[in-house]
């Protein structure tokens, strides 16, 4: 079975895109980096040099630094797929990045965006 066209497609192609989306909306590319650093664990400098590098997106979550145990309380629908029933693991990591954008340009809270518990 083929792998699909994103996994070879680079992160920095598509990173723009998470930013435009973003600030259409009002956020900012530091929210951006935010969730990024979040759901993957690179840092400003790390996820710059994986942008630099043009990572393809298997890649840069294959190397992410810590992958964040609360994204599997990410749940909801992208593109007409429901995150939390793809099986895939590195199609699923890239969905709940894309549900994370699409959270942020929809408004919602940084904390509600990040798990955050309220206790």
């Amino acid at each position: 079975m083929t792998k699909h066209r994103i996994y070879t497609t680079s992160f920095a192609s598509v990173y723009p895109l998470y930013v435009a989306k973003a600030e259409k909306k009002g956020r900012t590319k530091a929210e951006v980096d935010q969730v990024i650093s979040w759901l993957t664990g690179y840092g400003q400098k790390e996820l710059e040099a994986q942008l630099e590098q043009r990572t393809d997106f298997e890649t840069f979550f294959a190397k992410a630094p810590k992958i964040n145990p609360s994204r599997t309380l990410i749940t909801g629908v992208v593109c007409g797929v429901r995150v939390e029933d793809v099986k895939e693991p590195t199609m699923r990591e890239i969905r709940y990045l894309d549900k994370l954008i699409d959270e942020l340009a929809k408004g919602k809270a940084m904390d509600k965006i990040l798990r955050k518990s309220a206790d």
